[in-house]
């Protein structure tokens, strides 16, 4: 009989008895008859599952902050990472190869040898106790059970104990041999096998054990890792039977010595060896960010939430946040911890992470829309609150970004802004003159007690400084309410309202969103801030005006790289002009007035918040805005490179006043960071706008 057959003979014989499955053994005859040879029982690799073909993907991903070295947090389904097989120390491959398939470098994919030993033993005992899987086998098995690409019943096939699984996985290792190298397949095993305690792959369990690398392994952690893969739930000495693990060390070692792999002296001394574990987690997920960066938390929130809404990473949320975690991705963010650790003092200056009253912060980069800080007085954390609080001191909600419930508070009359480009952009100048009165009657109309002259919206200034005759420069330093009811009366409040979608202001409240989609012709109150918006969205509003017109996304990373080493385009800035240059930079010389500065024209007459600039030291626009009965107060402020914006609420409360007296303390905490973050950064200076857009096309005289 040839060789070829006698193979088939022992590996279908094999199968049935294994399994215990009398079924397997009756067919052995036919096997016979037919003379089926060896190398037919193989499936064509052409026809093998595509996840043998091309192993799924399924590493944890790593968040990084922008220089690339400080980890933020990791994700991950299975804790996996890939290594290569030269970075994995020689004495593991020996100790595995040893423990689970000494024969691996002599046979096809199916020992004949291990067949014929295992059906002794199993008709001695009388039952199936050796399985004579090879290494190439369980490597097929270990694909096919945690394949995300398979149904469930699928992956329920891979390991079911039946001769129709054994001989499925013979076929397929006999194909797999036939293709692939048997160091390609021992790295591919390595990398995904389970090794317990939530390690998959041997990176992972390196770590995980001996807060080590595979690289640097010594014989007898690898021999006490090689151990683990046989019964990885009970013999994990960290959460099951260290005795266990410490047996099936030496069982290893042993075989290493009948295989020459090591010198029984040193398998001995190997053998004696305290466990010695130095066990560590991988961080999984926002809340494992570490517990000295745990502001980190509210950042890494909003990543997800960004990353979700990425259609390069999936059709759906769910498959997103799927790709992120078997995805091994490689994420640089654009968190600066320097930027982050001044915000975060600054904000817990105000209030403290137990005070109702929240300032919630953002910090964008005009140009790129990266987010360089995300600050809150709060712990990010999933720990129970006092009775009766609802997010202090411990939080999850985004109280930065906004989003999964949070739609964010009034901004005041930062949202002056928007009436102010939408005039410049009709073609008003920025001299644009009005006698504004303490009182106005507009056109719009209004319900409710507040602001309502006959049904219509009658705003008033709070100030004198706000009352009589004023350019957009000195309207827009003091905060004129009746000049922006005026001009947006003029211009329209649609215009405004759209300007404002343009420059990425989100409408998360329903009532907002639906007056922004039917109602916004009669929005007349929208410049005075009426509308729900978050620190991010107007940040990065307003560095779109420090970008002279450029709008960016707003973006949590610098580079995403997969698995491969490619770059994911979905990490590079998403940027496009929306606004003429010239008006933008009109808007922000108007915009220096509130915060100090001097517009390019020397037409500013004070503000409301001169300490501001004052303090800086170098060119800044911004705005300031207080909503109604000092119920939220707000401060942002925009350089060339940095656009800063807070705003102090209570989040649980609306009613509940954050005062008149927050404002300074907000100017003084926003002028301190940009103050930090711009200390190595060289002075830039605004581009002036034209003098056409600032004084309607008319000579200015020089004297």
């Amino acid at each position: 009989m040839k060789r070829a057959h006698l193979d088939k003979v022992f590996t279908v014989l094999i199968a049935g008895v294994l399994a215990g499955l009398a079924l397997a053994v009756a067919a052995l005859p036919a096997a016979l008859v037919f003379g089926i040879g060896f190398g037919a029982l193989a499936t064509p690799y052409a026809e093998l599952p595509e996840s043998l073909r091309k192993p799924p993907t399924v590493e944890r991903s790593s968040l990084y902050a922008n220089d690339g070295r400080t980890l933020i947090t990791t994700f991950y389904t299975e804790d996996r990472v890939e290594v290569p097989l030269d970075r994995i120390a020689p004495v593991m491959r020996q100790a595995i190869v040893a423990a689970e398939d000494a024969r691996f470098y002599q046979h096809r994919g199916v020992d004949l040898r291990g067949v014929l030993r295992a059906l002794t033993a199993n008709q001695r005992d009388g039952a199936p106790r050796q399985g004579a899987s090879t290494l190439t086998m369980q490597y097929v098995r270990n694909v096919l059970a945690g394949d995300p690409r398979l149904t469930e019943q699928q992956r329920q096939a891979a390991t079911e104990i039946s001769a129709a699984r054994k001989i499925r996985e013979m076929r397929y290792a006999l194909a797999l041999e036939r293709e692939l190298s048997k160091d390609e397949i021992l790295r591919r095993y390595l990398n995904i096998a389970y090794f317990g305690a939530g390690a998959y792959g041997i990176a992972a369990a390196s770590k995980r054990y001996f807060s080590t690398s595979p690289a640097k392994l010594t014989l007898p952690q690898a021999a006490l890792l090689a151990g683990l893969v046989r019964s990885p739930h009970t013999d994990d000495p960290i959460n099951g039977d260290a005795d266990a693990a410490l047996s099936r060390r030496a069982y290893v070692l042993d075989r290493m010595v009948d295989s020459q792999q090591v010198a029984p002296a040193e398998a001995a001394r190997a053998s004696n060896a305290p466990l010695a574990l130095r066990p560590s987690e991988t961080p999984n997920d926002c809340t494992a960010v570490p517990k000295e960066q745990n502001d980190w938390g509210f950042f890494c929130d909003w990543f997800t939430q960004w990353w979700s809404a990425q259609p390069a990473f999936g059709t759906s949320a769910a498959e997103r946040q799927d790709t992120l975690r078997r995805g091994g991705f490689r994420i640089v963010s654009s968190l600066d911890p320097d930027i982050q650790r001044a915000a975060v003092r600054e904000v817990r200056a105000i209030y403290a992470v137990d005070d109702p009253l929240a300032v919630p912060t953002a910090v964008v980069q005009p140009g790129t829309g990266r987010v360089l800080a995300m600050a809150v007085n709060r712990n990010y954390s999933v720990a129970a609150n006092p009775p009766g609080r609802k997010n202090h001191p411990n939080t999850v909600n985004q109280l930065v970004g906004g989003g999964n419930g949070i739609a964010g508070y009034q901004a005041g009359s930062t949202f002056k802004l928007f009436a102010l480009l939408a005039a410049l952009e009709s073609g008003l100048p920025l001299d644009t003159s009005f006698d504004a009165p303490a009182r106005i009657r507009t056109r719009f109309p209004v319900e409710g007690p507040t602001a309502n002259c006959d049904g219509r919206w009658c705003p008033t200034n709070p100030t004198l400084a706000m009352d009589g005759p004023h350019t957009m420069w000195t309207a827009f330093g003091h905060s004129s309410n009746t000049y922006f009811a005026w001009l947006t009366e003029r211009v329209g409040a649609d215009r405004v309202v759209a300007m404002a979608e343009r420059l990425g202001m989100v409408f998360r409240a329903e009532q907002d969103a639906e007056l922004a989609r039917h109602g916004a012709k009669q929005w007349g109150a929208f410049p005075l801030g009426v509308s729900s918006t978050t620190p991010l969205d107007l940040a990065n509003a307003y560095a779109t005006v420090a970008a002279e017109g450029t709008w960016c996304a707003p973006l949590p990373v610098m580079s995403i790289t997969d698995n491969a080493g490619h770059e994911v385009a979905a990490g590079r800035p998403d940027c496009r002009q929306v606004i003429d240059p010239d008006v933008a930079r009109a808007a922000a010389d108007a915009a220096r007035c509130p915060v100090g500065d001097q517009s390019m024209y020397a037409a500013c007459d004070g503000g409301t918040a001169e300490e501001l600039g004052r303090r800086l030291g170098r060119p800044v626009a911004g705005k300031t805005g207080t909503s109604e009965r000092d119920g939220t107060t707000s401060v942002v402020a925009i350089t060339p490179q940095l656009a800063v914006a807070q705003i102090a609420a209570n989040p649980d409360d609306p009613q509940d006043a954050v005062g008149g007296r927050a404002q300074p303390r907000l100017v003084d905490a926003v002028g301190r960071v940009l103050d930090q973050a711009l200390r190595d950064q060289p002075v830039r200076d605004f581009v002036p706008p034209s003098e056409s857009v600032a004084f309607g096309g008319a000579i200015r005289d020089p004297n």
